[in-house]
């Protein structure tokens, strides 16, 4: 059984925090849950997050808690030629490529968001050493695929308050955040480790539609423009 995403903290204090702003023109997250279609994911996961933070301090992994939302302004789905290799070397590759046999090469349509936006809240202890890094990061910052460069737009710090009502949509928040009826459940990756053979899960609530005020559980509140931010543990 997959856990709920926990939230790293139920504070009745505020919580000093940075506030990162991203943008990507294009970007695309397979949802590896379905791995014989390329069905894609509404956000980001927190997994792909924590590995774009990783490249900006250099560092192999950053286990950290932080919250986010996000979201896009529209979709689209392309045409892509795929060559999987043969785990048992039946149909090895030449130039990148393999023959068109079955298991071989094949064309298969791939999902993609456009100009997707991406807010990121991090708190201390962790979140001054991260701005630090995002304003000259290590490597190139992406979302999701190599090709898919995201930019930083914005980085601020704020201070997050307890929050008993905050408005919901595009925040991604553990299964027991809140009651939203527009909002939909997905299970995502937390956290990948380093050789890439374990994946940390959990479950959680994401919606599109506008919501207004609404009640919220163990969230904070972002005072500019009254967002729900769920601290979300690795």
């Amino acid at each position: 059984m997959i856990p709920p995403q926990r939230t790293a903290t139920a504070t009745a204090e505020p919580v000093p925090a940075w506030r990162a702003e991203f943008h990507a023109p294009v970007a695309s997250f397979r949802d590896p849950l379905f791995p014989g279609v390329t069905r894609g994911l509404p956000v980001p996961p927190p997994s792909t997050v924590r590995g774009m933070l990783a490249a900006a301090t250099g560092e192999s992994l950053e286990p950290v808690v932080l919250g986010m939302a996000a979201w896009s302004e529209g979709s689209g789905v392309d045409t892509e030629t795929y060559h999987p290799i043969a785990a048992d070397g039946t149909n090895p590759s030449s130039g990148g490529r393999v023959r068109a046999v079955k298991g071989g090469m094949t064309i298969r349509d791939r999902s993609f968001l456009v100009d997707v936006h991406l807010t990121v809240w991090l708190p201390e202890p962790d979140g001054e050493r991260i701005a630090q890094a995002l304003r000259r990061p290590r490597w190139p910052l992406r979302l999701g695929r190599s090709q898919d460069v995201v930019h930083l737009e914005a980085l601020r710090r704020v201070e997050l308050q307890p929050a008993a009502t905050a408005v919901v949509d595009h925040a991604l928040a553990p299964r027991d955040g809140h009651a939203v009826g527009a909002a939909f459940d997905y299970r995502m990756a937390t956290q990948v480790s380093l050789d890439r053979l374990t994946t940390a899960w959990s479950d959680y609530l994401w919606c599109d539609e506008p919501t207004g005020e609404q009640p919220v559980s163990g969230a904070l509140r972002d005072p500019d423009g009254g967002r729900a931010v769920w601290l979300l543990a690795p």
